[in-house]
């Protein structure tokens, strides 16, 4: 089993997009709106929903449950400066 980095710092740059920074130290930044499909997902179309983001301990996850797991974001995400 190799390591996965998690997420341990996230902000908001625009529209879905969230500058991710890792507990390896590099930064990412992802693209979230490809992931926003089905039920759970829904509430974060609301860009102002969206922002509720939060870090909760290995990745980002929002007030209703919704998350996308830290492997995701790490290897889809574009590295950021």
């Amino acid at each position: 089993m190799h390591y996965m980095p998690v997420v341990v710092a996230a902000e908001y740059l625009s529209d879905y997009k969230i500058k991710l920074t890792f507990d390896n130290g590099e930064k990412r930044i992802a693209d979230c709106l490809q992931w926003l499909n089905g039920e759970i997902f829904e509430p974060l179309k609301d860009k102002q929903y969206f922002q509720k983001f939060f870090v909760d301990g290995w990745s980002i996850s929002w007030p209703n449950g919704a998350d996308i797991a830290p492997e995701t974001l790490y290897e889809e995400g574009d590295v950021a400066e």
